[in-house]
């Protein structure tokens, strides 16, 4: 029988390594090793009770159809609503597109602006599914280097220096995934004011970790700047700030000359969102915002704990994480390459982590952890990692 014929954009399409990290853990707890978690970007909070009895209301009140593509009225006002809360920016509800998880907003952007010929500006390290969706659109991937020096920030310069014709995108993420870095308000000032000069590149802003930042450091969003606003893409959604992520809730804001595009790539995705999920999502945004402040509150004591414990690591040194739920350790100083330190730490220690070069080239020599886990976990890891080393 002939082999099937694939597209070739198969054959570039990446994959997000915490996922593979996650199945080895649970194959080897499957085992009976005893394995600390400290790979998978998930909070280990339930999702607050006022949000699920939301969706149990919703599933009784009969809510299990179909809804508008974009997401029902009731959810993309709240989001508008929540949008000027927390950012300051008055946001059109039918600029709002929720979608299932915040991957579909990004997915959606590149497909909407990749293709040969063009060029897509992305962070690295950075979260492994921009590089792997800009190379399976035909576009070329061109890395935005994250500097330990400056917190894992961006130089704006350097950026705009990598503008040309074909570009047609750029994506940012603060706070970041892997490296916990926050890109202060200056750079990003100085990139708006850089892109004045290049009118036909779009910005996509993945600030799915708004809510999670530390030392009363400030979220700055890309929202905010009227003289890019017609080409800006908010990304944002529940998954983190809520503990939601398997309910799968993600929007996006688009410009308003996109959000019916963006729209019509639903349709022909996903159709909708779940239903009931939608009212939970209400539920979560205009609720009660104790719990989600109560576990923003508990990442930063073990934010403290984890760099501590990490910096006392023969051959580790670890800079502060200013946002998320990730320290990003370089690990240059134990001689040992980062993908095989991860596997000697999840394979001899019982600890799993993410390899740096998951998240692109230059993430060799450091490795993600995240304290999305117990004070307990994190330091009985350490101790197991010490052992190790």
């Amino acid at each position: 029988m002939a082999s099937p014929v694939l597209a070739a954009g198969m054959s570039r399409l990446g994959t997000e390594t915490a996922f593979d990290v996650l199945a080895k853990a649970k194959a080897l707890e499957d085992q009976g090793r005893d394995i600390i978690n400290l790979g998978i970007g998930q909070p280990d909070f339930k999702t607050p009770d006022n949000i699920v009895e939301a969706a149990i209301k919703a599933l009784r009140d009969g809510h299990h159809g179909y809804t508008p593509a974009n997401g029902i009225a009731p959810l993309r006002e709240a989001v508008a609503a929540d949008i000027a809360k927390y950012r300051g920016v008055e946001v059109d509800p039918d600029c709002v597109v929720v979608v299932p998880g915040g991957k579909v907003t990004m997915f959606f952007a590149i497909l909407m602006f990749g293709e040969a010929g063009a060029e897509i500006i992305y962070p690295n390290p950075g979260f492994p599914i921009y590089e792997s969706m800009i190379e399976f659109s035909g576009a070329k991937a061109v890395p935005m280097p994250l500097h330990e020096k400056t917190g894992f920030s961006f130089s704006a310069d350097e950026v705009l220096s990598q503008v040309t014709p074909a570009t047609r995108l750029i994506i940012l993420n603060s706070p970041a995934n892997p490296t916990g870095g926050v890109v202060p308000r200056v750079e990003i000032d100085r990139l708006v004011e850089g892109l004045e000069a290049h009118p036909q590149v779009v910005v996509m802003s993945d600030e799915i970790y708004s809510r999670m930042l530390y030392d009363g450091r400030k979220h700055v969003s890309l929202l905010e700047y009227e003289s890019i606003r017609d080409r800006v893409i908010l990304l944002d959604g529940w998954s983190k700030t809520y503990a939601m992520t398997g309910w799968r809730m993600g929007y996006g804001v688009w410009p308003k000359a996109l959000a019916d595009k963006a729209t019509r790539l639903a349709i022909n995705c996903n159709s909708c969102v779940n239903a009931a999920a939608q009212y939970a999502g209400i539920e979560a945004l205009t609720g009660p915002q104790d719990e989600p402040d109560k576990m923003v509150a508990a990442f930063d004591e073990r934010r403290k704990v984890i760099m501590t414990d990490l910096n006392q690591l023969p051959g580790f040194s670890c800079i502060e994480p200013a946002g998320a739920f990730y320290a990003f350790p370089n690990v240059t100083g134990t001689g040992i390459s980062a993908g095989e330190l991860q596997n000697r730490m999840l394979e001899e220690a019982g600890v799993a982590t993410v390899a740096g070069t998951s998240f692109g080239a230059f993430g060799e020599g450091y490795i993600r952890f995240s304290y999305a886990n117990s004070t307990e976990n994190i330091q009985e890891a350490i101790r197991r990692i010490r052992r190790l080393l």
